[in-house]
Order: structure tokens, then sequence, then C-alpha cells
């Protein structure tokens, strides 16, 4: 049987047609580790990248050379660049911003094949250090109102480049997507009194069929709408509305979760492509957030949000937004548990 269910995170729909799992096109794939030619993100080849903006390393190394944990440096291939004027012109009907902003590349390893069903704690605490890091750093530029932190995994999440890394791009304006969300979330508090994610989170605990796992700041999910396989959902119970606002105790809760979560997934997906992203609120006091800015803390809570692309979207998803996953999200969590049918 399928359900037609409603996002209320979203407002959007989506199917759960497990019927349609069957179809040939649902299937696993492996990488393959291929000989390393010339990686510009391998310890030791640091001249290989424009120069370091931020690096966790070794006390007595140097920065731009060997001897690092993470590291952060400009996209060598800029979507927008911190040079460019923040300007906008008008062409005829049509509005063009200048592509003003900045694109920086988080390398969140040396070792090259090291994916993060390897990573430690460490490695997540240092990947998340990295990340508040230069959020907190990019908020004193009041030209940005911004910034969207992913990680594209495989090349049928959109990598382009084996060796794991997470980008970052900020923005002088916020995409309809995201103002969407944030007048709904700041709707849902006004007439409730209420965040609409606590609400969620609530819910969750009760239903006690779609939670992966949780410890005391943190709970990870497969949302009651998802519209991918195995699509998780990260979220603090606490209220924290950015991970800059996190103390170091958030940090290290945060990272034992996704240490116990990825090797899950990668347990029953196997070397699986996905995209990850963070979600930071909007930084600055604007014409578009205006309505909820003052709010913002109330109606927001951190959360990363995880969509295994294992399989194509076809022309039904194209036309109607409307997309259909093939497994629920309780058998996904049930199988992320770990439990027995």
């Amino acid at each position: 049987m399928s359900d037609i269910r409603y996002n209320i995170l979203d407002d959007s729909y989506v199917i759960i047609s497990p019927e349609r799992l069957h179809r040939p096109e649902y299937m696993a794939w492996k990488k393959v580790k291929k000989k390393i030619l010339s990686c510009p993100f391998c310890e030791g080849n640091e001249e290989m990248t424009p120069g370091e903006i931020f690096a966790i390393r070794d006390r007595d190394s140097h920065p731009n050379q060997p001897g690092w944990s993470i590291r952060v440096v400009p996209n060598l291939y800029k979507a927008v660049q911190i040079e460019t004027p923040n300007t906008s012109r008008t062409d005829g009907i049509y509005k063009v911003f200048e592509g003003f902003g900045a694109h920086e590349v988080i390398i969140d390893t040396p070792k090259h094949f090291e994916t993060m069903r390897e990573w430690d704690k460490d490695t997540y605490t240092h990947w998340l250090l990295a990340i508040q890091s230069r959020i907190i750093d990019l908020r004193y530029d009041h030209r940005l109102s911004f910034i969207s932190i992913f990680k594209n995994e495989g090349s049928n999440a959109g990598a382009t480049q084996a060796h794991s890394h997470s980008q970052l791009i900020a923005l002088p304006i916020i995409p309809h997507k995201i103002l969407h969300r944030y007048n709904y979330l700041h709707r849902h508090y006004k007439e409730t009194g209420h965040s609409l994610i606590a609400n969620i989170i609530s819910q969750e605990q009760h239903d006690d069929k779609r939670i992966i796992n949780e410890n005391s700041d943190f709970i990870a999910f497969c949302p009651y709408a998802s519209a991918y396989p195995f699509e998780v959902m990260v979220a603090t119970k606490k209220g924290i509305s950015g991970i800059a606002k996190m103390d170091h105790q958030n940090i290290e809760q945060l990272a034992q979760l996704m240490n116990d979560l990825m090797p899950r997934m990668y347990q029953q997906l196997g070397n699986f492509d996905f995209n990850l992203s963070l979600c930071v609120s909007p930084m600055q006091k604007t014409f578009q957030t205006i309505s909820f800015f003052d709010d913002i803390d109330a109606i927001s809570h951190f959360m990363i949000h995880i969509t295994p692309r294992i399989y194509r979207h076809g022309g039904f998803e194209v036309s109607t937004g409307i997309i259909i996953n093939p497994v629920s999200p309780e058998e996904s969590a049930r199988l992320l548990r770990g439990e027995n049918a």
C-alpha cells in the first residue's frame, strides 16, 4: 500500500510506495578504489590548492604544509567570489546580481580513500569545529545573509572530486526555499507558541518508530514524510538555533551521535552516494528576514539532513515536485537500528 504524506516542515508532499522498490533501477552499486594520480586534497599536495583559510593541524606544523587533520581553502572553481562588488543591475525586465559571495572547500581528512564510515569521533569533532569557525568568521561580513554548508558524496550526488570534502557557499541573498521555511516556522510559532521542530521531535519520541539513535543533546530519525530511502534528519533537542551557538559539549555530543549513525548507514547501503546539508539560520536582519529575525532562536533548531542518492528521479518528480520514495521511513529506521523483521 502507498501513502501520500505531507511534510509539515517543508510544506510539501511525498509518496511512500514500497511496491516500486522492486523496479530494476533500485540496485546497490559499489565504488572502486582507483589509483590516485594527483589529488590536490591529499596531504603533501598543499601547493595545489589556494592558501588555507583555516586548519586544525599539529602544533609544530606550518600553514599550507603537511601535518593537518582538516583544512579549509577557497574553492578554485568558485560559484561566487568575495572580491566581486556586491551590486545589482537591471537587464530589461530582469534583475541581475553580481556574483558576490564566498565559496570554500572544507577538506575533511588528509586520507584520500577515507569515507565518513571510517571517521572516528575526533574527525567528526574537527569537521564540526571547522564549520563552526568559518560560520562565526563569515557572520562578521554584513554583506552576507545566508550560508549553505553541504557535502556531495559520490557522482550520483554531484561530487566531482573523490577525496572526502565539504563545501561552504555564502550569499548576499536568501534562497526562496529557505525564506519559505522560516516564514512557515514563524507562522507556526506565532499561532501556537511552540517551535514546529520541537513538536516534530516530541512526536517522533512519542511514536518511537522512526528514531535511529539519540543522546542528551541530539536525535537522529527518518522523517515521517521522507522523500528518499534511508533519509535521515539529525536535530538538536535543546533548541540551539545554529552550530555557531554550540559549546564544546554540544559539539562532542553531535560528533558522538554522527560517529554512531554513519557506520549504520554504510552497513545498510554499502558505499552509497549521498548529499548532506547543515541548517544555518539567516545571518542578517534585512528586508527579507525582518518578519521573523527577532524570533529566530525560538523557531530554529540546528539540523543535519542526509539524503542518500541511490536512484534517479523521473518525469513525475520533475513535473510535480512530488518525490516517490520506495522505502518507508519506518522500515529505514528499523534497519538502521539493526533490528530484525
